[in-house]
């Protein structure tokens, strides 16, 4: 763990908004690199090799974005250091930087989210709003995702306590836009979260990502209300693969919206009845430092290799045609083509940076 310098922050802003570097990549050409400064003079060259070019956001972009959060009174944490929320950076990957507006001295605390349906049921909203108090009074901060309905409520009934939101948009950007004294009561008392750049509006892609981040920083999440096929029920996937807690709320099977729930506590989430059931369930593993990830493969080694273009051409060739849309381990690509790891590695970058493959995580890939 460390802090970055003000340039080196600068350096990771630049290269996690560059075109087609998502968390993965970003990790993939940190490990290649070894800094953000090195795969941002690597990265034009290899996208080029890969077939596109690639466009990365300039100094001055950068610095407008750095110097906007900092009048607002916020700040980038990067995964490196010592601040970050250990839920977030126990990830595969984690993201490589968050936005923080608010305490930043709520991100290292406990967490439990709370998320359900946005045309919540008045009984939803009133439990959900009971449950986020009393998690708080119990000194867990409660997370959500500042939606209407349960995440509403759960925000509400935690601000005296802690309350963290995490946003689909950018950290400046308020939406739905009925929550807009919530958010700055939320801005003034607790912590709002987001990875997506400054003055980003929200889309559909976004909010799996926002998800992501609301499971990754808790111990738990709880599902209130949700239908079937809902974001809450992609948060409850997102926290059973990084080995977090999943809780439901029973509800009766004539409403829709407690379908999503009723079907997790049949999968083999915890039911829950109060907040003592969620303390009760958690209060082992309180304290303890996050699992971590699983191992998303072996670094290569020696760092960046350059191979002779001719043979990087026929690779290319090779490994184009083994992909599919569904990810394939590198292990077996490399099993497949008969080449060294260096190279299937060197290749598969280009290709990912040329948004032409997509990196997984496991170091499993994917035809864009």
């Amino acid at each position: 763990m460390k802090s970055l310098s003000d340039r080196e922050r600068r350096d990771w802003l630049r290269l996690a908004r560059t075109q087609t570097v998502g968390p993965v990549t970003f990790a993939a050409l940190l490990a290649r690199f070894g800094s953000a400064a090195a795969a941002l003079e690597a990265i034009p060259r290899l996208a080029q090799r890969g077939g596109a070019k690639l466009r990365i956001p300039s100094i001055a972009e950068a610095d407008q974005e750095l110097g906007t959060l900092a009048r607002l009174g916020g700040r980038f944490v990067a995964s490196c250091e010592p601040d970050f929320p250990p839920g977030l950076g126990a990830l595969d990957p984690p993201p490589p930087l968050i936005a923080v507006l608010g305490d930043l001295d709520l991100l290292p605390r406990e967490m439990v989210a709370i998320v359900g349906a946005r045309n919540a049921s008045a009984l939803g909203r009133r439990f959900a709003a009971t449950l986020a108090n009393e998690i708080g009074q119990s000194g867990l901060i409660v997370a959500s995702g500042l939606a209407r309905g349960i995440d509403t409520a759960a925000h509400q009934a935690a601000l005296p306590t802690g309350t963290c939101a995490v946003l689909a948009d950018g950290v400046d950007v308020v939406y739905p836009a009925e929550n807009t004294a919530l958010y700055a009561q939320i801005c003034a008392e607790g912590a709002v979260v987001s990875e997506m750049p400054m003055g980003e509006s929200p889309q559909a892609r976004h909010f799996p990502r926002r998800n992501r981040i609301i499971s990754g920083l808790s111990r738990g999440v709880v599902i209130v209300e949700a239908a079937e096929n809902s974001g809450s029920l992609i948060t409850a996937r997102f926290a059973l693969e990084q080995g977090r807690e999943v809780f439901a709320v029973p509800g009766s099977p004539l409403d829709p919206r407690a379908r999503g729930a009723n079907h997790l506590i049949r999968e083999g989430a915890t039911l829950i009845e109060s907040a003592d059931d969620v303390v009760a369930a958690l209060r082992p593993i309180l304290g303890r430092q996050f699992e971590e990830p699983p191992d998303p493969g072996r670094a290569v080694e020696g760092g960046p290799v350059e191979i002779p273009e001719r043979e990087a051409d026929g690779l290319r060739a090779r490994i184009l045609q083994l992909l599919a849309p569904s990810p394939a381990d590198m292990d077996e690509l490399i099993r497949d083509l008969g080449s060294s790891v260096a190279s299937v590695a060197a290749v598969l970058l280009e290709l990912e940076l040329a948004g032409r493959a997509q990196r997984h995580p496991g170091n499993r890939f994917s035809l864009t």
